[in-house]
């Protein structure tokens, strides 16, 4: 405890102490006037500011604010520069509207595409996900506003959100599920982390000191508070002792009572809530370093908005259509082009300052062409032939349809699950019937996660992924339309060709309290890999209006030590006619390890811009962690040394080069042979092996006589000696020996173990 804060802390009475540790309003925290404590305004985001004007309220119209494209669309950029800048505008309206800490962002992985709540989070991988966040929150906290790095952890659905337990292994917990946690709070140290609702293993994220204080706290040395998420604690005593600092909203004057009470009884120790008050003043007093109000630059955040959207959108596919050219009559289908849908459900909808309409935004910029238009869907679910037949009608009679498909609120917010991974059934009909007449059908989607395309894709000529894109995602699409903007999106999460297909699909949403993550590490494109299946399109694809050619790949070491890492260079060429950017994926494939491994992982990528005919060199830079997996064994990230492709991308199925390195791992690793150990287990062990070499000879010899068998003929079982016994207990396959040994087989045993870890 810093000592001008564990002054401030001794002068604090118990009951003001009890009362900082809980909020004061919805958005604030407990000022203590007397000491000239100050309080702390919070925001929802990730993708906006919802500044509550009213902090006793939870649910008001929020104030304008810029609403940049969600997570989904700014994940799909790959471009971390521009997401540090929206961080920075973002901090820039936070100074604004007198707000201390941004609620955001969101981290957690998409591992079923249901997730209700997906199109706030980036990825279905946590290295990406992690690079999208550190500079997410480096750009906001670089204005000395505060983020909330959420949801911790494991929040997966929406489904029982608030109770559900996520029974999930401690190796996919620590590779997928925290990696993006992980890297974030050791890169950037967020001003506060917020726990999730959920239970994880039995206990709930509030309540989870493996979670709170051993990982997060004590091992990756997270400095900040820890807040709840609204309405997550549920025992404020059980969470204070489990490392949760803040709990929110309030005020809640029976917990509160509770803190005393506990600590005048002796059941909490003083000096565990002396330490969440410490944290708390801390980011309290760091926040109002930075003084408020003032205003923000709306025309330059709205531009930034459209930037961010315009590279996040993905083409997905194109007959040659696009951009569009020289057409004189384009018929525009679909509501959603005259009523925008740019953003989801929930508490992170945001109060635009203003909203690029995507029909006046092709319209200004289709020249002398004819624009006519009809809705095409309803806003609910119902089924209207009479506006198919309309629109089938004015498309039959243009020279190309625009199609803005959106899929609507009761499908995709949060709060649920989506039960599905289709369109409605209208604008299904819709698409079948406009393209059935008119073979320039172009389709814009806007949508925050995947959606099945196989009933309508063939048809279509062209199919552009607009996701929830942001106020300014109008101009975005019409820029992309006519080639005003080469796209230069990439997907961020795979999309498959059905639901049934997807890792997740057998264990979701659980029941009976408990969801198994019984994929364990293969979600996305690393369960298709493992699977060879096919998928519609695969996580890092994205179509261009030009071509990029890859060659003269080099490695900075072909052997290495796992500490020094090793740099990976690649030229890139834009072969086309057009300038654009190009995203060069790096994965990581280890040829031969002790546990199962991903087929591949990210682990690189980097986002470059070329001219037609210019050539650069993208750098890369693999670390230990690069190369590294978590073993439960040894609760810890270790290497192995042995050989590593490193495969430069275009996306995780367009694999363009290939280099092949040798690791030499520096990680020295207890020995952890006990009476269990396996044959193989021992074999492979470098301590075990120097002991049990000379000894296994033996085993093989005594097994052979144990079995009737003949030097160099089987076992008289048929069956190889290693292969069959190799995965057994070294002490169970001397007990077949017993009457041949000189001791028992659990003496033996013993004897060995004295000399291995003696």
């Amino acid at each position: 405890m810093s000592e001008d804060f564990k002054t401030l802390v001794s002068k604090m009475t118990l009951e003001e102490k009890a009362a900082l540790v809980t909020g004061a309003s919805n958005w604030t925290t407990t000022p203590v006037e007397r000491l000239g404590i100050p309080e702390m305004v919070v925001s929802d985001g990730p993708h906006g500011v919802r500044r509550i004007e009213d902090v006793t309220a939870i649910a008001q119209k929020s104030l304008p604010a810029t609403c940049f494209p969600t997570a989904s669309c700014t994940a799909s950029t790959w471009n971390v520069d521009l997401i540090k800048q929206m961080g920075e505008a973002l901090a820039e309206e936070c100074i604004a509207l007198n707000v201390d800490v941004l609620l955001g962002p969101g981290v957690n992985m998409k591992r079923s595409p249901l997730g209700g709540r997906n199109f706030e989070y980036f990825s279905e991988d946590p290295f990406l996900a992690g690079e999208m966040a550190v500079n997410f929150i480096n750009g906001v906290q670089s204005k000395g506003v505060g983020t909330s790095l959420k949801h911790y952890a494991a929040n997966n659905q929406e489904f029982q959100r608030f109770c559900i337990s996520s029974e999930v292994d401690e190796r996919t917990l620590r590779e997928i599920y925290l990696a993006a946690f992980e890297k974030a709070v050791k890169e950037t140290q967020p001003y506060t982390v917020m726990c999730s609702y959920n239970k994880v293993n039995g206990d709930y994220a509030s309540e989870n000191y493996h979670l709170l204080t051993e990982i997060l706290k004590n091992e990756w040395g997270f400095e900040g508070l820890v807040v709840s998420d609204w309405g997550a604690v549920h025992d404020r005593v059980k969470a204070l002792k489990a490392g949760l600092d803040w709990e929110m909203p309030g005020p809640q004057a029976q917990r509160t009572q509770k803190v005393i009470d506990a600590v005048r009884s002796g059941e909490l120790d003083e000096s565990v809530l002396d330490e969440s008050v410490r944290r708390i003043l801390r980011i309290v007093f760091k926040a109002r370093q930075t003084p408020k109000n003032g205003k923000f630059d709306v025309d330059a955040h709205h531009e930034l908005a459209h930037q961010i959207a315009t590279e996040g959108m993905v083409l997905l596919k194109n007959n040659g259509l696009l951009p569009l050219k020289g057409h004189e009559h384009i018929a525009i289908i679909g509501r959603s082009a005259e009523a925008a849908h740019f953003q989801g459900g929930g508490s992170s909808h945001i109060n635009p300052t203003k909203v690029a309409v995507p029909f006046n935004e092709v319209k200004a910029q289709a020249g002398a062409a004819e624009i006519t238009f009809a809705e095409g869907y309803p806003t609910d679910n119902s089924f209207s032939q009479a506006m198919i037949d309309k629109s089938v009608s004015l498309a039959k009679s243009a020279d190309v349809a625009l199609l803005y498909i959106a899929l609507p609120g009761f499908k995709e917010s949060e709060g649920y699950d989506r039960t599905d991974l289709d369109l409605t059934d209208q604008q299904v009909a819709l698409i079948k019937a406009v393209s059935a007449i008119q073979p320039n059908t172009v389709v814009v989607l806007n949508n925050g996660a995947p959606v099945v395309m196989n009933d309508w894709i063939d048809g279509v000529a062209a199919v552009l992924e607009g996701w929830m894109m942001g106020q300014a995602g109008g101009v975005s699409i019409a820029d992309v339309l006519f080639g005003r903007v080469n796209p230069s999106g990439k997907l961020a999460e795979t999309f498959p060709a059905k639901l049934a297909d997807t890792p997740a699909v057998i264990n979701w949403p659980g029941g009976a309290g408990k969801v198994y993550y019984g994929e364990g590490l293969f979600i996305g494109y690393r369960y298709y890999d493992a699977k060879k299946m096919p998928v519609l399109f695969p996580f890092g694809y994205g179509l261009s209006y030009t071509t990029f050619a890859y060659s003269n790949t080099k490695v900075s070491k072909k052997s290495f030590k796992d500490t020094d890492g090793v740099t990976v260079s690649v030229d890139v060429t834009n072969t086309g006619k057009m300038a654009g950017k190009e995203i060069v994926q790096l994965y990581v494939h280890d040829q031969k390890s002790k546990l199962v491994r991903p087929e591949k992982e990210l682990k690189g990528f980097a986002k470059v811009e070329l001219k037609p005919g210019e050539t650069k060199t993208v750098s890369i830079k693999l670390d230990f962690r690069s190369f590294a997996y978590y073993h439960p064994s040894y609760n810890q990230w270790i290497t192995e040394d042995g050989e590593f492709d490193l495969l430069i991308a275009a996306s995780s199925a367009d694999i363009r080069e290939k280099l092949t390195v040798t690791l030499e791992s520096t990680v020295n690793l207890p020995c952890l042979l006990n009476k269990e150990s396996t044959i193989r287990e021992w074999m492979e062990d470098p301590i075990g092996n120097k002991v049990f070499s000379p000894f296994f000879a033996q085993v093989e010899s005594l097994s052979r006589k144990a079995f009737g068998a003949e030097e160099g003929s089987d076992d008289g079982m048929g069956a190889d000696i290693m292969m069959m016994f190799g995965d057994m207990p070294l002490a169970s396959v001397l007990l077949f020996m017993q009457s041949a040994l000189p001791k028992s087989a659990d003496d033996m045993v013993a004897d060995l173990l004295k000399q291995v870890h003696g």
